[in-house]
């Protein structure tokens, strides 16, 4: 075992729209900055940075940190599709946990462009070929954009094996709605019905409407990650402790199984909880607070089963009896999740620390869930990776 990895600052901004936001060096130089100072460390400190983007030129991540500080550290660029901020969080975290470094920097952050995900490469093959190819066999709709029929068909088929109502995922959007009006940092804030969500535009008949969807969304966040022997030496918060974490990719189910809820990542999700929960004794009964990936009500849904906060086919009951929210099993999503609070690709995994270790400090005001000191984080990028963290308040 490496050095214990604690969180030791954390920053966000508010999320935007397109368009409303700064550029995305502004947004993520500011982010880091905040994460800094609420580590009470200056930048100077700082051994290693990650930075995540989805949408941007090679080297973005120096831009914006250069708004900072230019120190000569390492810096690293990544990109992972939406699950980029946790797999720099990931990177983080086994420089850490190795020794290779003491103290580093992760910062995600995303400008983006109005209107559903699209490629920005046409002159070459696609990633996501080979999920076309079987999304075209079992579901057709050519004429949707790619990620609503990747996840609207695999709410379909979730609905088509057991029985699922589209009402369920209207309430899981009502229940993002509902978490968000307490998250000033949401795009997002106002509450919505479950009516309301039914009754919005439809965007594919009988399997998704309007407010369903995430929208397009700018904003940065960012956190400090520090070894026990730093956080003593400089006398920092060690309160939240990454206990476990997992990073899994596609197997050949992914394509052969002809179940969309595999194509769009259930095994991936599955496989990370499960070696998370082995690695840290944790299982899904003892969670306090879970931000999960739902980028579509559809995904949180399916989530559920994949993390193990229940049974499959069991997720319209845990979801009906309120097992999903405050004063039911584990509060999911308290900040309104992408759903409500916005998915800025680069940003979304760190935004989801973010959440979590204000939980896990008491300090999330009036989203706090009450006694939580056991936190989950799960983020998903389709062609594919899937990142499960474990954090525990000390």
């Amino acid at each position: 075992m490496g050095s214990k990895v604690f969180v030791s600052g954390v920053g966000m901004i508010p999320f935007a729209k397109p368009g409303a936001s700064a550029p995305y060096d502004e947004m993520g130089s500011i982010a880091a900055r905040a994460a800094l100072d609420d580590a009470g460390i200056g930048y100077d400190d700082v051994q290693q940075a990650y930075c995540g983007y989805v949408y941007g030129d090679s080297t973005s991540g120096q831009k914006a940190l250069y708004k900072v500080g230019m120190t000569g550290i390492p810096v690293f660029n990544v990109n992972n599709n939406c699950s980029t901020g946790s797999t720099a969080l990931f990177l983080a975290r086994q420089a850490v946990e190795s020794g290779a470094a003491d103290c580093v920097l992760v910062l995600g952050f995303e400008q983006m462009s109005p209107g559903a995900l699209a490629s920005v490469f046409t002159d070459r093959p696609s990633p996501f070929d080979p999920f076309d190819e079987v999304t075209d066999r079992l579901v057709g709709m050519p004429g949707i954009p790619l990620a609503l029929r990747y996840f609207g068909g695999a709410g379909l088929a979730h609905m088509e094996k057991y029985g699922t109502p589209l009402e369920a995922f209207a309430k899981v959007r009502a229940k993002a709605s509902r978490h968000a009006v307490n998250n000033p940092l949401a795009l997002f804030r106002k509450e919505v019905s479950t009516e309301d969500v039914m009754n919005a535009p439809t965007i594919w008949p009988g399997v998704m409407t309007r407010l369903m969807a995430c929208p397009p969304t700018c904003g940065a966040a960012a956190a400090v990650l520090v070894s026990e022997a730093f956080a003593r030496k400089h006398k920092l918060r060690a309160d939240v402790v990454i206990a476990g974490q997992a990073m899994t990719t596609d197997r050949p189910g992914t394509f052969d199984s002809n179940d969309m809820m595999r194509v769009v990542g259930y095994d991936m999700s599955r496989a990370a909880a499960q070696q998370v929960y082995e690695q840290t004794g944790i299982g899904p009964q003892d969670l306090d607070v879970v931000e999960l990936h739902d980028c579509f009500a559809h995904n949180e849904l399916i989530t559920y089963e994949a993390l193990g906060l229940c049974p499959e086919g069991g997720a319209d009951k845990f979801i009906t009896e309120g097992g999903n929210t405050y004063g039911g099993t584990v509060v999911t999503n308290p900040s309104g999740g992408l759903l409500s609070k916005g998915h800025p690709l680069g940003a979304t995994g760190l935004a989801q620390c973010y959440e979590l270790t204000h939980q896990l400090r008491g300090s999330a005001d009036a989203r706090q869930v009450a006694g939580a000191r056991t936190a989950l984080q799960h983020n998903l990028g389709l062609g594919g990776a899937c990142v499960v963290t474990m954090y525990q308040s000390v």
